[in-house]
């Protein structure tokens, strides 16, 4: 559909106290899911962190890799096996996913923004030690504990680096590797990272792009989005099953990073083109919101 001048004049006038609102502000962006399978939704979430940037917002991008992972070790003939959806790494498997993640993905966003036009620079945990971490351990509930191996949780985030870089004008982007005391590389899940760097930052927002619209009271019916949910609501929707699956780590990291500082946390639909531009600058917004009481 193309658009008459008039009506893109209004959606700049729409966007215009946005970009006063957020402007020198840190948005810490999850990409991952389709998006970064198809080529229009990725050029399309570059050009949107390129335009946050231009207009003075601060985007610092992390991202997964899952498919990219699984496809390598497809071709290696490597098995890949899950406990309680966590991938079982051991040492061979995590080389494999620190190759793949950053030094194949992270490079290929990297490349991309810079193609568009913007200043992308790549980062890991590693680097000038910004996610320590710790090897993760199944809770006791759970029956079958094996150990995971390579599987890691953030201990803490040194943003030393993330500042520097993006107050030179550089767009962040981070592969979800942490490193132990030992030097040992552990693989972290990219929503527990992006809510701990967003909460290390005090980032205005934190966004998470999904395959899914938001979070649904009946997965079924498209009428039931929740638009707002409230950090204290989120126990009952998990024990009433309404928040499930692969939906709990991204709103337990939602709320993590709502009780350290960040502003507010959106679980968007990645799939839609542009969503992000259409969550920070519009009056409507899209998906699900998680707000601190």
């Amino acid at each position: 559909m193309e658009l008459t001048a008039l009506e893109k004049a209004s959606i700049l006038v729409e966007a215009l106290p946005y970009i006063r609102k957020f402007s020198g502000e840190t948005v810490v962006i999850k990409y991952g899911g389709w998006a970064m399978i198809s080529e229009e939704l990725e050029q399309g979430v570059m050009n949107d962190c390129i335009l946050l940037k231009l207009v003075g917002i601060h985007p610092v991008i992390v991202h997964g890799g899952g498919k990219a992972i699984n496809t390598m070790l497809e071709r290696l003939g490597k098995e890949t096996r899950f406990v309680h959806g966590q991938r079982v790494t051991d040492e061979e498997t995590m080389e494999v996913v620190e190759m793949v993640l950053a030094g194949k993905v992270n490079k290929e966003i990297v490349t991309m923004i810079n193609q568009l036009g913007g200043k992308g620079i790549g980062l890991c945990g590693k680097d000038a030690k910004l996610i320590t971490a710790r090897q993760k351990v199944l809770p006791a509930s759970v029956m079958d504990r094996e150990d995971l191996g390579y599987v890691g949780e953030v201990e803490s985030i040194n943003p030393e680096i993330i500042q520097t870089v993006k107050d030179e004008g550089y767009i962040p982007v981070i592969a979800p590797i942490g490193v132990g005391r030992d030097g040992k590389s552990y693989n972290i899940n990219a929503d527990y990272v992006a809510g701990a760097i967003a909460a290390a930052l005090k980032a205005n927002k934190l966004v998470l792009l999904t395959d899914v619209e938001g979070i649904f009271v009946d997965q079924k019916d498209p009428s039931t989005l929740l638009s707002v949910i409230k950090a204290s609501e989120v126990p009952d929707l998990i024990s009433k099953g309404i928040i499930a699956g692969g939906m709990i780590p991204k709103v337990e990291c939602c709320v993590h990073a709502l009780e350290h500082g960040v502003g507010r946390t959106h679980i968007i639909d990645g799939r839609i083109l542009h969503s992000i531009l259409l969550e920070v600058f519009t009056d409507e917004g899209v998906g699900t919101m998680v707000l601190k009481d």
